[in-house]
């Protein structure tokens, strides 16, 4: 690449926090819009029937590999040993790490899935031990044929990752946020066009998955060339790079991907719950991935190339506060979205999917476990925005070490809770497993001098609190129960519940502008 090409990289990575998140911010809000879309399209046509629990069980399979290994583990070691090759300036070197990184993540990859779709009938006894148990044969039957078509869509995004990975450390942070919209393109055409010419219509959505997997992967290569970037493939175990990034990513496996191992989890459990409990959860999880992915995950998207670089370059400082500026920033987003889940819980389920085959029913568990799901969204975005003040500094074991406990913490809470409150219990432990999991991180990055607070903190918390509850009180004033919200019509309820979100909002920032907030207190 040219010296003004060098250049202009380096102008777009040398960009403020601030900014680059916006950005990122956008094209995940065009995302998770799509895929509510998406959701909305499979529960009219699905709701929480025998056939859409397969599905969510076939697709959460792979997607659980696919965070463990590709946007999870293997980001997080990938994009450090890269920044540091990146800031060595040796354009060789650089590509060698790249061609033999695609070619020995790909070959084991290709392995993995291939071992995966020969043995998906046994997966899916291990993952779906309640249909086991209950002897449900069509159930179990419809998953493994779903598992076969979604499991090689594990090694599509995670070459997809990779390719997004390697655009994230130079700078090109709205191509990979853009790319998840392909996925929900794909499965809504799949839903809407080819469900007529399945004997089981559901196959549809596991052909939208797999072709969704190489439109995405299809769709990125481009920009790679463009910055003259694109892998040749090299397998090479010995690669001392690759190495390098195998040993952060073992342990780097378990420690980011807790969330996931918990969710997957709950999907065991729920599978020996009545049918709709892993349709209930997946509805409200997904409604706690948009501002999770919108706020925690964009924030920890755009972090960790910069505080990479700081790392290499001992601006142990400059770390210091750009961890404290994520911080501070996931709390001022996500204790109020927090509390708006909580209580729109049952209108936003109503809004987005009572339609079709989903019932009064479907929307009352799955508002119960939206809000114990919401309660633990400060929690899972602090996850995400700490972990990488660990991943940065090329330290994997320590987050491994805090995961098995929030993992334990978690199966206990699971098992405690799941005779008295069925789903919800699963929810709700979940959610008090990411706090202990965000403590447990932010502890050990202050006992070892890596984080320090700023000034200002206390102030701060009592600015939010009071503007938290002045939304809060809003929210009562003006939201109406539920048997009056389902009296609306769709159109209505999308318009109203758009105008209380966006007032909420706007009483939320303004408390916190007349107590004194500034924009600028967030620039980095």
């Amino acid at each position: 690449m040219s010296d003004s090409g060098n250049d202009a990289v380096e102008s777009r990575t040398s960009d403020p926090l601030l900014k680059s998140s916006l950005v990122v911010s956008v094209m995940t809000m065009l995302s998770r819009v799509l895929g509510l879309a998406r959701d909305i399209v499979i529960a009219y046509f699905f709701g929480s029937s025998a056939a859409a629990d397969t599905f969510f069980l076939a697709f959460r399979i792979p997607n659980f590999f696919r965070r463990l290994f590709a946007e999870g583990a293997f980001s997080q070691a990938f994009i450090p040993v890269l920044s540091e090759y990146k800031q060595g300036g040796d354009r060789s070197a650089l590509r060698s790490l790249l061609d033999h990184t695609a070619g020995t993540l790909g070959l084991a990859l290709l392995i993995f899935t291939g071992l995966g779709m020969l043995c998906a009938a046994g997966v899916i006894t291990v993952f779906a031990a309640g249909y086991v148990y209950q002897e449900e044969t069509e159930k179990i039957y419809l998953a493994t044929q779903m598992l076969r078509i979604t499991f090689p869509y594990l090694l599509l995004i995670s070459l997809t990752a990779f390719a997004g990975a390697i655009l994230n450390t130079f700078g090109r942070f709205a191509v990979p946020a853009f790319t998840p919209v392909l996925l929900n393109l794909s499965l809504i055409g799949s839903a809407i066009w080819l469900r007529p010419y399945f004997d089981f219509p559901v196959l549809a959505l596991a052909w939208g998955v797999l072709i969704a997997g190489f439109v995405q992967l299809a769709f990125q290569l481009p920009f790679l060339a463009r910055l003259g970037l694109l892998p040749r493939l090299k397998v090479d175990f010995k690669h001392t790079g690759v190495r390098r990034i195998l040993r952060l990513m073992v342990p780097a496996m378990f420690g980011v991907s807790v969330g996931q191992i918990n969710l997957l989890l709950d999907t065991v459990l729920a599978t020996f719950l009545i049918t709709g409990s892993l349709s209930w959860l997946y509805y409200s999880d997904r409604l706690l991935e948009l501002p999770l992915a919108l706020f925690g995950i964009t924030i920890a998207t755009v972090i960790l190339p910069a505080l990479s670089k700081k790392f290499v370059e001992q601006s142990s400082e400059s770390f210091s506060e750009t961890l404290d500026w994520a911080v501070k920033t996931v709390v001022l987003l996500g204790v109020p979205a927090s509390v708006a889940l909580i209580y729109l819980s049952d209108l936003l389920i109503a809004t987005l999917f009572f339609h079709g085959a989903m019932t009064t029913l479907d929307i009352e568990m799955a508002s119960l476990s939206l809000q114990a799901y919401g309660a633990g969204l400060t929690g899972h975005m602090l996850v995400k925005v700490l972990a990488p003040g660990y991943f940065a500094r090329q330290d994997t074991a320590t987050p491994v070490k805090i995961g098995l406990i929030a993992l334990f913490f978690n199966m206990v809470l699971n098992l405690l809770l799941i005779a008295f409150l069925g789903h919800v219990g699963l929810a709700l432990a979940t959610s008090a497993s990411a706090f202990l999991n965000a403590f447990l991180l932010w502890r050990g990055l202050r006992l070892k001098g890596i984080y320090q607070a700023a000034k200002g903190w206390v102030y701060f918390v009592g600015r939010l609190l009071l503007s938290v509850a002045a939304m809060a009180m809003f929210l009562i004033w003006v939201t109406p129960d539920l048997v009056q919200w389902l009296s609306l019509s769709s159109f209505d309820r999308v318009i109203e519940l758009l105008v209380i979100c966006i007032l909420g909002a706007l009483v939320y920032f303004l408390s916190m502008a007349a107590l004194g907030m500034r924009l600028r207190d967030f620039r980095r």
